[in-house]
Order: C-alpha cells, then structure tokens, then sequence
C-alpha cells in the first residue's frame, strides 16, 4: 500500500478511473446501495394529483373568463381590435426575441461542446495503458438536455421582459414627422421619440444576450477543460479554436458599446449639464467629439480582438481595451470637467446664449406655446359706467358662485335621496333662452354607498339602483332667498324654465359605479323617486354585454366570483350586463398610454341627452431640448374623448391633426381615433381649454415668456402665481373660466384666465388666456401689464379687502355671531382696458351645512365695495345705471335683503334718529351694538337681533363714510 500523499493530478485520474469502470462494468461492483423509499402513498399522491389539477382548473377557468369577458366587452364599445392587437403584439416580439435568445445560447453552448479539445491524462510515473485517459466532452444526453432547459429558461425569461416593448415597436412602425428638426444633428424630432428609444431597447437586448452567452460559453470551456492554468501558474492555455470563439462574442461586445457610444451623441439632446435641458457649449464642443473618438475606439478595440485569434497571447487587446477605459474616464470625464469650469463658467452667457435659444425655442413648441400671441395691456384706471354697461356680457357672467361652496349647496338642496350624490361641479357655456351665458352644471349620480344597510341586497346593487338620475344647472351670478343659487334645471325628474331640456336623464355611465349591474331584466329597476313612491322603467339603450347564453354566465360569474349571477332566475334572454361603468375603467381600458385631464365634464346635447366630454393629452419624454417638467417634456391636448351617459358609447375624436403622436397612435390602432370634422356641433360648442394643461403651461409661461437668451440667463423677468386668500388660507390662484370680450374682439368669448405676477412680488404683472369658441380654440394670449406702472395683485387686493374697516367689522361680527364666512375665489376681471377684483363672500351657520351667497366685494383703483349683490357693488363705485331692457345680472327670483343692506350712504339710523358724524362716537356706537347683539343672541331674540344688526351695519357704513 503506497501511503505517499496524492497528488492533484492523481485524485482527478482516479475520479475519472471510476467514472469509466462504472461506464464499463469494469473493476470491483461499486453499484451504489439502493436508497430507502421515501415517498408518499399512493393515497397521498392521488390527492395531490387531484388538488393541483383543481388548482389547475381554476387558474384556467379565471384566465379564460377574464379574457373571453374582456374580449365581449371590447367587441361592445366597438374597439375588439385594440384588444386584439394587445394580445398578438407583445406575443410575436416575445417569440422573436425568445428565439433569437435561444438561437444565440444555446447554438454558441453546442458550439463550445463540439470545441472542447481531446486531454490526456496518464498517472505519473506509469507506463500502463490502462493508466492513461483520454477526456472528451461528455457526450451523454443529461448534459444536452441541461443545456436545452436553461436555454429554454433563459430564454423564456429574455422573451418576457422584451414583450413589453411591442408599443416601442409599432410606433417605430408607424412614426410622423412632428416637423421640429433639432439644431445640432438636424433630425426630426420623431427619430429620438420613435427611433432612439428602439434603438436603446435593441441595444440593451443584444448586450445582454452577448454578456450571458459569453459566460455560458466560458462556463462550458472550463468545465471541460478547454481553458487551463499554465503549469507555472501565470496564465491561462487556451487552445486556437476556444479562444477564436471568445474572441468573436467579446469583439461583438465591444461593436456594441461602440454603438453606446454614438447613442450617447444623441442623448446629448437631453443633458442637463448647462444653464438648461439639452446640449451644452460643453457638451457639443467636448463630449461630442469624445464620445465619437470612444465609438472609433471601441470598433478598433473589436478588429484587434478579432486579428488576435491568430497570434499567441493576449497583450494586443488588453492595451486597445485599457486604452479604451482610460480615454473613457480622462476624455471622456475629466476633459468635460475641465472645459465646463475654466472655459465656461467664466464666459456661461456668452458661450451658452445659442444653446439656451434652443432651449427656449424647443420648450415653447413641446408645450403648444410657441404660437401663443403677446399683446400689451396698458391697464388703465379709466373705467366709467358707459364702460360697464358696454361690457354688460362680461359683467352678466362674472362667476359669483365658487365650486366648492356651490357643491355643498347642490348637495344639500338637490340630492334628494341618500343614494344620489353630486361628485363635482362643471362650469360651461350655453346659449340660454338666445343668450350667451356661462352656468354651473353638476350630474347627479348613483351612489350605492348611500343605500340604508338592510337595503344593499344582491338584488338592489346589481338589478334594481343601477343609474343616476338628470343633472343640476344654475346660472354663476344669480341668487334666490337667502343666497342660496338660482337653478336653471333642477329636481327629479329635471324642472327647468328655461330652453336646457333634458330628455335623456338617465346615467347608466358616470364617474361613480359599481362592480356590475344588469339591466332588461324581470326585476323592478328603479328610475327615480316620486314623492312616497318609486317610478319604475326598464332600460331601452343598447348599452351592456348581452348575458343570455349559459357560458357568458358562467364565463361573468367566474369573472366576478359571484354564484348568484349565475343562479339569479330574474334574468332573460334580452338581459345585459353592464361593467367598466365608470369614465375612469372605460376609457382608460381602451387607451391607457394617453394621459386625461382631471376634470371630465357633463354636457347637455340640443336633443337632450346627456353626454360625458374627458380630455386626453399625448405625452412623451423624449421632445429633444425641451425643458421636462415632471416625467414629460411634451404634452399636446389634441384628443376628447366622449362618453354616453346612457349606453356607454366612448368616442375618441383627434381635433389636431398635426400631433405626430396622435396621428402616430391612430396608424397602430386604425379604429381609435375618429377626425375631429365629425365631432357633432353640439358637443363642439362646449369643448373647454383643459385645466391641468393650462395650469401646466402657465407654469412653464413663468420663466419661458423670456426669449431673450441674456434675459433668460439672468432671470430678470420671472413670473409667479399669486395667492389669493380662500376660505381663511393663503393659497395658489387656481385657473378660472370668464366670458369677457378680449381688447380688439367685437364679441364675448369663453376664456380660462390665469393672473401672474413678479416673482416674489405682489403686484400684477400679466394675464394669460387660453380661447375656447369657433376657430380661436386653443389659441393662447398674453396680455402683458406696464412695467412703470403699479397694478395691485391678487394678494395686495386680498390685503386692501381684509384692512377695509367696514368689511372687516362684518366678518368679525359674522364669525362672532356663530356663522363661518368664506371668502370666495379672487377673480380678475379685465374690462377693456383696465381690470377689477370680484370676490364673493359665503355665510355658512353652524347650524346649516349650506353656504349662502351673502356679499360681493368689488376692488377697481383704489376703491372697495361690499354689497349684497354685484350690480349693487358697481353701482357704488361707479354711480347708478339705467336699468336696462334685458339683463341676466339680477336674478328672476324675489330677493330677500332688506332695505337697510342696500341704502349707501345712510345718516340715519333705523328708527329714523341722525348718526353721529365723529368717528369716536360711531365707534363707541358699534360696540354698544355689539354688545346688544350678543345679549340677544344669548336670549334667542332674534327679532331684536335682526334689528340690533341692521342698525350696526348702518352705523358701520357711516363710520367708513367719515373715515373716507
């Protein structure tokens, strides 16, 4: 027995010895002893062979129901296609990209196996022949098939994450011109929109599959022994072939890190290293040439790998590869470096103005602003009451009623059941009774969340409460009573006195819904309430997926995981059933990759139906130069969406044609967008300027209306929104709709308005509108105010209102009378050339949960005014009016305030005594007066209280009449 230490050679002989003699049947029985039986019974396997195939069953069942019900859904909003085209698309570029993958893997694997060289082995020292082993690759079917499932694996896993991509794909397919050429590499812009994204994706795909096939490949090489330390220990023995084919994977590597390298040149478009988004002076004038010298680089570094299969050793590409790595860190790092801060910094305006006139240029266009018109505003303090009652229009429709407020009245007033309710409310324009006038509109909806506890039965949510039920209208500067709002349409079934005739009232389809309901049933379904009782109908749209056969229902019972759909005997062979109810599922199902605007509004059609409109935007990241705001740096509102009310139809409508993303988005899906030639004349003439684009856009106005590159650097003239103070709390000046004649327009038009003012000042500084009607819509005005010439702002108004003596001792008796006083929006209304400040005041009792219209305070100049009402507020600044003809600035209701509220100028007190006409005395006067206010609160006098305040409110207007 030889007891000398084994060497390393000699324990891989004998490992090898055993393998051939157990291969053979050669040498001692080694047959490994037979492993104890560990399994299950067959019991046991039986169940589990059951349990998986149920779990099987089920997992197919939600499948196909989820897709067979989605298919019949989109076969009823007419858009199958669509569907269609989401389950081919990512299904073919999975397969291409799974068997490019598998082709590359598994192929260059095989390859490497036939490859690996023959080694003899032979124990030292002996002659026996028996003693030596040839190693070939083992060509056994356990290996192969190792190979085969990891590729297959891998692959599978490459093809899943490049599916994703297939949008990517056919919008390269499918590509416009957006006709802005960048000014460095003078390209479209719908190359770095389309193309470079693609190019990106393939890039990253090929490197990766280039990376795992290079270690696979090198995996196999060492495991058969292909790749080999050197004796001596330095270096590896590689033989010609194997380190041909190393060398041909490495030199595509670094092709494709060339082809990074150019990418990067255009990427430059989006580098955020200058005053600015997009190419730099440093960026151009080093970066550039860089990353083009690393491109040659690399591809060099690739030709030597490849000459070097023929010659021993690898010096040659480890220098070209270092000598890449190097320039990419010096060159391509620290030179830029250098250049920004000793050429640039002390120079930044002189050598960045071209490439900040980019910028500008590029943003304007991304954002739709570059075709906006700047006009001056010379905001005159001229104004005479021949002015107002020539702008009776604009004065006719100054919005007096906030949203907010006015949800909570509508709420309160006209949601009539506890399952009705008013989500928000909608402002708009309509020719009423032959006038032009803006009104506030809100749809009342069902709310099954409303329903009493023992009244949510299966029955009630899905057969019988499945609609809301007409709209709320009421004009924006009208009252009635006790400053409650004047409707236009109102009660259930809609009332109205005006030509806004509803015919169609109910909304099967709205912003609030349920999982499902099914209508053309043999249950009752309720209509609407009618005093004690209920009216019943049964629905006669086309709206719904038909449910008549038994595997629709058991396809919608496994969708929805309710047995009662499928065991309900109520349904018939007309029933249907109703899903994706709401705006957001529905519209959203059919095109996800647009954006929508956060306000969808109802609209009131000429043959009185109803109908929801929804804004869609277009967005991209990828505009070249364009400032980003956010995760785009593009966005253009050139789709509405509409939506029946009734049976759900959702029409999208491409009012731009010249959005090369939409016309983009039209080619991959040809159904989708229909032109904006066939939207009907009355859904056109209710088509608002969005809100949330038009905020976003007045964002980027702040600092974009410079175009003058030293300007712009400087940030001389930067804009900001005001605040305004609402309800108590200083806040943003949200954007707002007016009806108003712009300076030069013979007619008034609808407009979205947003004030600016000086970046961290408070006077006003300019306005931008966003025009709606006829051809004018979309266009965008800027008005911009004298720059020697104070103008009060928002906030400097909110000031002048809040020190007012008269004002402010009315809402401190107000508020200490047990009321909450909100003041309403700011508003900024231009009149010809000059503007004035409205701002509603509401009084909300403790005890009352409606807000009430109680006060308008009116700012032009110099000059405040509170009244009851705004006719009355005007005609206290500028003098009293001939009544005209026809107005809709009063209201056609019996108003409530009493003459003391609208006498200016008293001297007399309500029991006919003179006022004192020293300021002191009147003071003293006023806190007695309170202080008699506040007894008689205590007591519940309300008779005398109501005279105690008109009487301190007579004596407060004397007090400002003195102090004036």
């Amino acid at each position: 027995m030889n007891d000398q230490p084994k060497t390393p050679a000699d324990a891989l002989f004998e490992t090898f010895r055993r393998m051939r003699e157990a291969r053979t049947g050669d040498g001692d029985d080694r047959r490994p002893p037979e492993k104890p039986q560990l399994g299950l019974s067959r019991r046991s396997k039986a169940v589990l062979i059951v349990v998986g195939c149920l779990i099987l069953l089920v997992v197919v069942a939600l499948a196909l129901s989820s897709f067979w019900t989605d298919l019949l859904w989109f076969g009823e909003v007419g858009y199958r296609g669509i569907f269609l085209t989401r389950i081919w698309a990512p299904l073919v570029v999975a397969l291409a990209a799974g068997a490019v993958f598998f082709a590359v893997f598994y192929l260059n694997l095989r390859l490497a196996r036939r490859l690996s060289p023959r080694i003899r082995l032979a124990r030292e020292g002996s002659a026996n022949e028996a003693d030596v082993l040839e190693l070939v690759p083992t060509p056994d079917r356990k290996v192969t098939r190792f190979i085969l499932i990891g590729s297959l694996i891998l692959a599978f896993l490459f093809a899943t994450g490049t599916s994703g991509g297939w949008q990517e794909i056919l919008l390269f397919f499918n590509r416009v011109d957006f006709g802005y050429v960048d000014p460095i590499f003078t390209r479209d812009a719908s190359f770095y929109v389309y193309v470079l994204p693609l190019l990106r994706r393939l890039l990253s795909f090929c490197a990766w599959m280039l990376i795992i096939t290079l270690l696979g490949v090198a995996v196999v090489y060492l495991a058969d022994r292909a790749i080999t330390q050197r004796p001596n220990g330095r270096g590896l023995v590689l033989a010609a072939h194997v380190k041909g084919h190393l060398s041909v994977l490495a030199a595509f590597l670094l092709l494709g890190k060339a082809a990074d390298f150019l990418m990067q040149t255009w990427e430059l478009l989006y580098s955020t290293r200058g005053v600015t988004s997009g190419a730099s002076y440093t960026d151009v004038t080093a970066q550039l040439p860089v990353l083009r010298l690393l491109a040659i680089v690399a591809v060099i570094s690739a030709l030597i790998l490849l000459v070097n299969i023929y010659y021993r050793g690898w010096r040659l590409p480890l220098i070209s590869v270092g000598l890449l790595a190097v320039m990419w860190i010096g060159a391509g790092q620290i030179y830029p470096a250098i250049i920004q801060q000793y050429r640039v910094s002390p120079n930044e305006i002189e050598v960045e103005s071209p490439y900040i006139v980019h910028n500008i240029k590029a943003t304007r266009v991304a954002f739709g602003l570059d075709d906006a018109v700047t006009t001056a505003f010379p905001a005159e303090q001229q104004l005479t009451l021949a002015d107002i009652e020539q702008n009776s229009a604009t004065i006719d429709n100054v919005r007096l009623w906030d949203p907010r407020p006015l949800l909570e009245a509508y709420s309160q007033l006209q949601e009539i059941r506890l399952y009705y309710s008013f989500k928000d409310v909608d402002i708009d324009r309509y020719s009423v009774d032959d006038n032009y006038r803006q009104i506030m509109l809100s749809a009342r909806e069902m709310d099954q969340s409303g329903l009493q506890q023992q009244a949510k039965t299966w029955v009630n949510q899905h057969l019988t409460y499945t609609h809301g039920y007409g709209v709320v209208a009421s004009a924006v500067n009208e009252v009635r009573g006790e400053g409650l709002p004047a409707f236009l349409v109102q009660d259930i079934p809609p009332q109205t006195t005006t030509d806004l005739q509803i015919t169609r009232p109910e909304i099967y389809y709205g912003e609030v819904g349920n999982e499902f309901v099914m209508v053309k049933t043999t249950a009752n379904e309720f209509d609407y309430p009618k005093g004690d009782e209920n009216v019943f109908a049964t629905y006669e749209g086309e709206g719904g997926v038909p449910i008549s056969g038994l595997l629709q229902r058991i396809a919608f019972t496994v969708r929805f995981q309710d047995l009662k759909l499928l065991f309900s005997e109520y349904l018939t062979p007309e029933s249907r059933i109703m899903y994706k109810r709401t705006l957001a599922e529905r519209v959203h199902a059919i095109a996800p990759f647009l954006r929508y605007d956060g306000d969808p509004y109802m609209v009131i059609r000429d043959d009185g139906s109803l109908a929801w409109i929804w804004d869609a935007f277009t967005t991209t990241s990828r505009f070249p130069y364009s400032q980003p705001t956010g995760d785009l740096n593009y966005i253009r509102n050139s789709i509405k969406v509409v939506i029946d009310a009734y049976d759900g139809t959702v029409t999208f409508y491409q009012i731009d044609p010249d959005d090369a993303l939409a016309t983009a988005w039209g080619k991959v899906y040809p159904e989708l967008l229909r032109p904006g030639s066939e939207l009907p004349d009355d859904l056109r003439r209710h088509l608002r300027y969005p809100e949330d684009l038009f905020s976003l856009q007045a964002d980027k106005m702040t600092v974009y209306h410079m175009q003058d590159p030293q300007t712009f650097y400087n940030k001389e003239d930067v804009w900001q929104i005001p605040n305004e103070i609402y309800a108590g709390e200083e806040v943003a000046v949200e954007p707002y709709y007016v009806i108003m004649g712009l300076p030069g327009e013979r007619q008034e038009e609808f407009i979205l308005l947003q004030p600016f003012t000086p970046l961290e000042r408070n006077n006003m500084v300019a306005w931008m509108g966003a025009r709606m009607d006829g051809d004018n819509y979309g266009q965008i005005v800027i008005f911009d105010f004298p720059k020697d010439t104070l103008i009060y702002g928002p906030s400097q108004v909110e000031a002048r209102i809040s020190n007012d003596p008269e004002i402010s001792a009315q809402i401190t008796l107000w508020s200490q009378a047990g009321s909450r006083v909100i003041r309403g929006n700011l508003l900024v209304i231009p009149v010809d050339d000059s503007i004035m400040y409205v701002e509603p005041l509401f009084l909300q009792a403790e005890q009352s949960p409606i807000p009430e219209l109680r006060r308008v305070i009116v700012n032009y100049g110099d000059v405040v005014a509170m009244e009851p009402t705004l006719a009355a507020a005007l005609e206290k600044i500028f003098g009293a009016a001939t009544p005209p003809t026809t107005s809709t600035t009063e209201p056609p209701t019996t108003s409530t305030t009493t003459p003391s509220e609208t006498t200016t100028g008293a001297t007399t007190s309500t029991t006919g005594v003179p006022l004192p006409t020293d300021t002191a005395e009147l003071i003293t006067r006023a806190e007695s007066l309170y202080e008699q206010l506040i007894a008689a609160q205590q007591a519940g006098e309300w008779g005398t209280y109501g005279e105690l305040l008109d009487e301190l409110g007579l004596v407060l207007e004397q007090l400002a009449a003195v102090s004036e």
